[in-house]
């Protein structure tokens, strides 16, 4: 049927028609232009001054830095000579054995300087006497002198200085043997009886832990120093806030201290003052163009709601999905031409009607109506399935998402439907379904074919077994060679037999006919067990045979004879394809919980044969596929349906022990059985 005319009071206050809109004055436009220049020109006026500022600043403070810098190394290393030449002068007078040592802070009651107090910046002293006995850790002093060309020349120059020159001095770096620089530097202070030296007080310095120790913690919190060993002279000078290098005046040594800014070491001050200049510019800027940008931005939000206006029109008319807004309680707000053609009613004949609504079918109007009131008591969240019925009398299948209808300021006007016409789907649902039914027809009849084929095989035994006992029986009978109390067992034995080949066809018969499986609790253990033995008495051959069962019961859901076929065919297998192996023969059976699922139990059954090749891996569980040249290549194929129908799955690889075949089956477990009246 046609679409039915859009409504003429739909949102009819959207389609007011715009005003054209206004030009602006030019002088106004290049007045604002030169504001905008003059505030440019401002800003990079002031970064500039900020920039020289910043710069000059920085290198003021460098200097500053620098200078005490080399005044603290310097005080504090003549105070350490200071204190070396009291230890000289009061060893040349007590004898090697007053030779104290250093780093014990404040236990050393003799006055001394920092570096003399700290721990691990005097490494070594000794006094080297120039007649009679040295004491202290001479042993160090040896030891730095053969142990590198260059420090043997360091250290006689250092002695060379102190006595000629009549002062304190240094020697090193220290070098390793293999010519490595250490930190390590000898000072040597004289002590001198008239014109004679008396001897020489000496001290290893660690020049690290010396640059450390008389660093104070409001120096370092701004800038992190580190010393330099062999270090080439300064070059130009570096940038503003790049590292920089002050030489250690220290005579005979060649250090040097780099001094590293961390973060930005600058006043805020002038930065400060930038923002705020650069905030009012930008202000008066702003003032100016906000006018112009309002205005603008009227004229284009009222060419945008006129496409909007139109946008939304061409999408309610292009849309398939049915839009409804209704009120809480119940009446139609709102519908779109899709939603008229799905139902078949026009927009002003829904427009204003309240439940029940005439396009819900009246068998279900109720339920449809508690639908509805879900959805007002806010219940009822997820997307719903139902059925309308066309002004025609048809049914449509639609699925319709509520979505709550909000006002501009947060007040709730009702609820917006969107109403999707599922009828299609469902055909095509139903024809999928029709279609998977025949599908597992087929495979079902394919699957009686596998079970018929390896049955068949499998009847041969008990069938077998049967004739034998019947004619073995008659023979006796005719000779009269057997007595009434010896026919029992054996016309027993044969009733079993028959009654077990009977079962195995009506079990064909039941699964032909699409019966569901005779599922019984189970003890997986019991069933194993007897199954396993009876292939290795049909199938033997004194291959021995090891079965690792759990002690306890293992319980499962499942058909007892096809799980039973199950691990008689596997044992089978395992136990004639053992016999074909170059090892002696050789079969294991194990049931355990399974390592990676909870609620399931693993059968492996492995063997010492060949195994099986990895390019048949693929399709070893394949109908009419077989590695025997006698085998019909269906049994592995019923046991994998077997597994699959008890929801369980089987796989194919190499045993690690056996170094054959592994069959793996994994099966669940049942639920506790809980009995009506429990044993105490």
């Amino acid at each position: 049927m046609p679409l039915p005319p859009p409504a003429p009071d739909d949102f009819a206050l959207l389609h007011a028609g715009a005003r054209p809109p206004s030009e602006r004055g030019r002088p106004t436009l290049l007045w604002m232009m030169g504001l905008a220049v003059l505030v440019v020109a401002a800003v990079v006026a002031l970064v500039w001054y900020l920039n020289s500022f910043e710069t000059e600043e920085e290198e003021r403070r460098r200097g500053a830095d620098a200078q005490w810098l080399d005044q603290s190394v310097q005080f504090h290393f003549r105070r350490l000579e200071d204190d070396l030449a009291q230890r000289a002068r009061q060893a040349a007078l007590d004898g090697p054995r007053s030779v104290r040592r250093p780093g014990q802070g404040d236990a050393d009651s003799t006055p001394a300087g920092l570096l003399w107090r700290t721990p691990g910046v005097v490494l070594a002293h000794a006094w080297l006497a120039t007649e009679g006995a040295s004491g202290g850790d001479v042993a160090a002093w040896q030891d730095d002198l053969a142990r590198h060309p260059e420090n043997f020349q360091a250290l006689q120059t250092l002695k060379d200085i102190a006595n000629g020159l009549r002062r304190a001095s240094y020697a090193g770096p220290m070098r390793h043997a293999d010519g490595s620089t250490t930190d390590h530097v000898w000072l040597a202070v004289p002590y001198f009886d008239g014109t004679h030296l008396v001897g020489l007080d000496v001290a290893q310095i660690s020049m690290q832990h010396a640059v450390d120790a008389l660093l104070p913690t409001w120096f370092l919190d701004h800038q992190a120093v580190r010393l330099v060993v062999d270090a080439v002279e300064p070059g130009p000078a570096p940038q503003a806030q790049g590292p920089y290098r002050t030489v250690m005046n220290l005579p005979g040594t060649d250090l040097m201290l780099e001094v590293v800014p961390q973060g930005s070491q600058t006043s805020p001050v002038p930065r400060i003052f930038f923002v705020v200049a650069l905030l009012f510019l930008l202000g008066m800027l702003a003032s100016l163009a906000a006018l112009r940008r309002d205005i603008a931005k009227r004229q284009q939000m009222e060419q945008r709601l006129h496409a909007e206006v139109a946008l939304r029109s061409a999408m309610e008319r292009s849309v398939t999905i049915g839009m409804r807004a209704w009120d809480p309680q119940g009446r139609i707000l709102y519908v779109n031409e899709a939603f008229c053609t799905m139902v078949g009613y026009s927009a002003q004949e829904l427009r204003g009607a309240s439940a029940p609504l005439p396009y819900w079918p009246a068998d279900q109007t109720a339920e449809i109506a508690l639908l509805h009131q879900h959805v007002i008591q806010g219940t009822q969240t997820q997307g719903m399935e139902m059925q309308y019925q066309h002004r025609d009398g048809h049914r449509v299948d639609v699925f319709v998402h509520e979505a709550p209808l909000v006002a501009a300021d947060g007040r709730q006007l009702g609820w917006m439907s969107s109403v999707l016409d599922i009828s299609e789907r469902k055909k095509a649902q139903q024809l999928a379904a029709l279609q998977q039914e025949k599908l597992e027809a087929s495979g079902r009849l394919v699957a009686v074919g596998e079970v018929a084929s390896t049955l068949a095989h499998e009847l041969n035994q008990p069938l077998g077994a049967l004739a034998s006992f019947a004619n073995g029986l008659l023979n006796r009978l005719r000779r009269h060679s057997i007595a009434l109390e010896e026919m029992q067992p054996v016309v027993q034995r044969m009733a079993q037999l028959a009654e077990r080949a009977g079962e195995v066809i009506q079990r064909v018969n039941a699964f032909a006919r699409r019966r569901e499986l005779q599922l019984t609790r189970i003890d997986l253990c019991a069933l194993v067990r007897r199954a396993a033995l009876a292939a290795q008495e049909i199938h033997g051959n004194g291959t021995p045979m090891a079965l690792e069962l759990p002690s306890q019961p293992v319980w499962a859901q499942g058909d007892a004879l096809l799980l039973e076929h199950l691990v008689h065919n596997l044992c089978g297998n395992a136990l004639e394809w053992a016999a074909r192996g170059p090892r002696r023969p050789q079969v294991r059976v194990r049931l355990q919980p399974a390592p990676d699922a909870e609620g399931a139990v693993v059968l492996a059954v492995a063997d010492s044969g060949p195994g099986v090749p990895g390019d048949a891996h693929a399709r070893i569980f394949d109908a009419f596929f077989s590695t025997k040249n006698e085998g019909m290549g269906m049994g592995l194929a019923i046991c994998r349906s077997i597994a699959e129908a008890h929801h369980g799955r089987i796989t194919v690889g190499r045993d690690a022990w056996l170094e054959g075949a592994l069959f793996t089956v994994a099966l669940p477990l049942s639920a506790p059985h809980t009995p009506a009246a429990a044993r105490p």
